[in-house]
């Protein structure tokens, strides 16, 4: 019940800005780890070694640090163990503020205010907004809330579910690392090859269950749920992460839209694989119909989550 509790309280809340968050926690650890391990490994097969190091330390802190955190109150008082638990599983879920997110670029473009629109999508991709036209601020937002479905918000359950607290935070501590340190460039190539490894490990089921889960949502909500299916199946490993195009994918078909393209990073251009089949070109309220087919995701798995540990259990899950 306490995964049930964190999943309402972050439809209600939202991401929490009045005390300490756990992954801005692990994102401060991984630039300390970084910056420290950069000093002394000077090669790219002690850059590679270190990234395993790094990864490693950061995970296992955090696993630990919950484990011991939850067990440490639960000794003072179990309401208190309890509540901490909802707490921080709570904060491992990103329902509320990807629906936000969106709604931030949602609206200027409802003013036709392109500048501020464009502002609004430059803090939750990694691309370069300063030049989008229409299409692509609506592409771009429409493509971070079908991808973020699976990480910000079934993985957590999912590892939750399994987990708990722990293995919830050691989640988000891989999925930090990797947008942080797992990157394919110069930089990052060797360091960051261990954390985007194990992400794309631990996002290897959750990935697969969003896509056809995404399915479900369509056909309950009107969607083309046969054209969701049929693009899910053909187009989900186009991209270069085994993993990241199953939400796009699935929600590209359900809108009958194509997404990807022509993105710019740092300035640099980069093609990006098509995914669906363009059948309607992209329109603003396209973002809204994607943020209830993640509404409804997200709920169908917290439901699918919560049968399977019950049944699994025998009996109600905490």
């Amino acid at each position: 019940m306490n995964v049930i509790a964190a999943y309402i309280l972050d439809l209600i809340i939202g991401d929490p800005q009045v005390y300490p968050h756990p992954v801005r926690l692990i994102g401060k650890l991984i630039s300390f780890i970084e910056r420290n391990l950069r000093k002394i490994a000077k090669t790219s097969k002690q850059e590679r070694i270190a990234g395993y190091f790094m990864c490693a330390i950061v995970v296992f802190t955090s696993y630990i640090s919950g484990y011991f955190i939850i067990y440490m109150l639960k000794e003072v008082n179990m309401y208190l163990g309890k509540i901490s638990e909802v707490l921080l599983i709570y904060t491992c879920l990103a329902t509320n503020d990807l629906a936000k997110s969106a709604n931030k670029v949602y609206e200027p473009l409802k003013r036709n205010d392109l500048v501020e629109a464009r502002k609004m999508l430059s803090f939750i991709v990694s691309r370069d907004t300063e030049n989008l036209d229409l299409g692509d601020i609506i592409r771009g937002t429409v493509e971070t809330v079908a991808e973020n479905i699976s990480d910000g918000i079934i993985a957590p359950l999912f590892y939750a579910f399994i987990g708990g607290v722990p293995l919830a935070l050691a989640y988000k501590a891989s999925s930090t690392l990797d947008s942080m340190v797992g990157y394919r460039n110069e930089k990052y190539e060797d360091i960051g090859y261990a954390s985007a490894k194990l992400d794309d490990v631990l996002n290897f089921i959750p990935s697969r269950i969003t896509g056809l889960l995404i399915v479900a949502s369509s056909f309950l909500l009107g969607y083309d749920y046969e054209n969701s299916f049929h693009v899910l199946k053909r187009d989900r490993l186009k991209h270069e992460s085994p993993n990241s195009a199953h939400g796009e994918a699935a929600v590209a078909g359900a809108l009958n839209v194509e997404l990807g393209g022509l993105n710019c990073y740092f300035g640099k251009p980069e093609l990006k694989p098509k995914l669906g089949d363009g059948k309607e070109t992209l329109k603003l309220d396209h973002i809204k119909d994607t943020v209830r087919i993640m509404y409804m995701t997200s709920f169908l798995g917290l439901i699918l989550f919560f049968a399977f540990k019950t049944i699994l259990t025998g009996g109600i899950y905490r």
